[in-house]
């Protein structure tokens, strides 16, 4: 099969299983955030498997300049869907709508007038160093908010993420800037063709391995529904000593206290703690557990009319907050009060 067209034929199957996951998200996912951003991730992802090209210098046709454009966003999307997935308390806003219309704006310009005169190099390179950046953020969000994660299908999607975005996403973009205008290389095509069908078709496979409501889930907590249904004996006693280390030492006002400082001093393998919290307690992320105990010592402090004129600067770091800005916002994410107006409500019903 001449190199051509085993390009096109990696593209097309590319470009099919992309459309079958995003079916299945749509049918499966369709209503919330981080589904509608994987969706979306799908269909750039396709647009850039049919518009890739590497080392040409030539002005595409005008039906693929938008496809370019959207396969160049999709970079972006690929981090806000990353950032929906592994942070809990992620909102999607408008800034993110900005990011992606600029970045889109900034290719579609480029193909209608940078690339005609001339200038495809210099396209090529800064459309793939803006994706490098990208992907370091995708990377950087990824190695975050890892330890804390709780759900262990969801770890193992981190790691794919961390493989994908390096051994593809980062290599394509290098392979590009460095064949940038040196003509069009049928075997780097069908190189690059190969190892993007490889990701996809790894994608979908983590996809029917994981369960969608363990890795896609809202945080829900419900540690007193989960605690009084817990039916080991051993796990009870492990959630009855967890509890007594945060009710009675209050480890959760201790600098950064780590699920590791935990799984320690309660003599078990972190995995083990992590399964107990996540499945036992109902928690996904392991500072939404430390957060729901400092938030319910302050709600204490900010009810007692003893304590009616201590700052609530001074409240919250005595509950283990570092600052205020973070507490303020948890706060008022589980009570839908800020500290302040919670302190007045409950001075007034006394």
């Amino acid at each position: 099969m001449p190199l051509e067209s085993l390009d096109l034929a990696l593209r097309a199957a590319a470009i099919a299983l992309l459309a079958v996951v995003a079916v299945s998200l749509w049918r499966d996912l369709g209503r919330q955030v981080v589904g509608r951003l994987a969706i979306a991730l799908a269909l750039g992802s396709a647009a850039h498997a049919a518009t890739l090209d590497i080392g040409t210098a030539a002005a595409p046709s005008l039906p693929f300049k938008p496809l370019i454009a959207l396969a160049t966003a999709d970079i972006v999307v690929l981090w806000l869907f990353c950032r929906a997935l592994f942070d809990d308390g992620f909102a999607l806003r408008w800034p993110h709508l900005l990011i992606w219309l600029a970045t889109f704006g900034f290719s579609l310009i480029s193909c209608l007038v940078l690339v005609p005169a001339g200038h495809a190099r210099l396209v090529i390179v800064a459309n793939n160093l803006l994706a490098l950046g990208f992907v370091a953020l995708t990377l950087a969000q990824t190695i975050r908010t890892w330890s804390a994660d709780l759900v262990e299908g969801r770890r193992r999607v981190r790691a794919f993420v961390m493989i994908a975005a390096v051994a593809y996403g980062g290599v394509n973009a290098l392979l590009q800037i460095a064949a940038a205008g040196s003509g069009p290389s049928e075997l780097a095509n069908v190189v690059n063709a190969g190892m993007f069908l490889i990701v996809v078709a790894a994608f979908a496979l983590m996809l029917l391995q994981v369960r969608a409501g363990d890795v896609f889930a809202p945080e829900a907590p419900s540690a007193a529904v989960a605690e009084a249904a817990i039916p080991n004996l051993a796990e009870r006693k492990l959630v009855d000593a967890l509890m007594r280390l945060m009710a009675d030492e209050r480890i959760y006002r201790q600098e950064n206290v780590t699920i590791g400082t935990l799984a320690t001093r309660l003599a078990i393998p972190e995995y083990r703690l992590r399964r107990l919290i996540n499945q036992r307690l109902g928690y996904r992320n392991f500072n939404a557990f430390l957060n729901n105990h400092r938030i319910e010592e302050a709600k204490a402090a900010l009810a007692d009319p003893a304590q009616a004129d201590v700052p609530v600067t001074t409240i919250a770091l005595d509950a283990g907050f570092q600052s205020l800005g973070p507490f303020n916002r948890a706060f008022k994410a589980v009570t839908g009060l800020t500290p302040t107006e919670y302190r007045r409500l409950k001075v007034s019903a006394a």
